[in-house]
């Protein structure tokens, strides 16, 4: 990753992202979502500099049993309620029976409210339906908690989606711009090791900043 100095940490990674999204700022109908935990500090200063509130997106994989890091959906928690996104493919290919996947939505759904409660105590999600929403990570990899997060904001009515990430591969950022209005990421090395090789300062995110910076 030489091509460029790495961001010192997320809070001048989220500047930089301000910096090519200064279109929407102070816009009624926008609003800035994080993807928890290290998305959020990222997307804090997006909403600061942009003068845009924001919310969390917790999103839950459900794996596939005995292969975990396969998943087989995703669940989260809209303004409309609990959100159900089912990979048919997985699902078949393991023949996971309907039981087994009520019995693992189940177990994710609790952890899923568990961290909503955690992050945001009594206070309602952000309605998204005929919004713009930049949906901010730290970065991406595989993009495959991005392409959950877009799945669930789509089902909740957004008018115009924007994932805006610092740092990632150029043809995971290639394939994921073909998929929404606009796609914002300053930086994908020509050898892309690890989204944490992108900054000098990668230290975990922990659930209580998370809390303070949604609070």
């Amino acid at each position: 990753m030489s091509d460029r100095e790495p961001y010192a940490d997320r809070v001048a990674a989220g500047l930089a992202l301000a910096d090519s999204l200064r279109e929407f700022a102070g816009r009624e109908d926008a609003v800035v979502l994080g993807l928890p935990r290290g998305g959020v500090p990222v997307a804090a200063v997006v909403a600061r500099e942009l003068r845009l509130p924001l919310d969390v997106l917790v999103v839950r994989k459900l794996g596939l049993p005995r292969h975990s890091e396969l998943a087989m959906g995703a669940v989260a928690a809209g303004a409309s309620g609990l959100l159900v996104v089912r990979n048919p493919e997985v699902i078949s290919q393991g023949r996971v029976r309907e039981r087994t996947f009520e019995r693992v939505l189940q177990k994710e759904t609790a952890e899923l409210r568990r961290r909503e409660s955690r992050y945001r105590g009594s206070r309602a999600p952000l309605p998204l339906r005929d919004r713009v929403v930049l949906v901010v990570d730290d970065g991406l990899a595989t993009g495959a908690s991005m392409r959950v997060a877009l799945r669930v904001i789509r089902e909740e009515g957004a008018a115009y989606i924007v994932p805006a990430v610092p740092i990632g591969p150029a043809d995971v950022c290639r394939a994921l711009a073909t998929e929404v209005d606009r796609l914002v990421c300053p930086w994908t090395p020509a050898q892309f090791v690890a989204v944490g090789a992108g900054y000098r300062d990668f230290a975990q995110t922990s659930h209580e900043e998370v809390r303070r910076l949604i609070g």
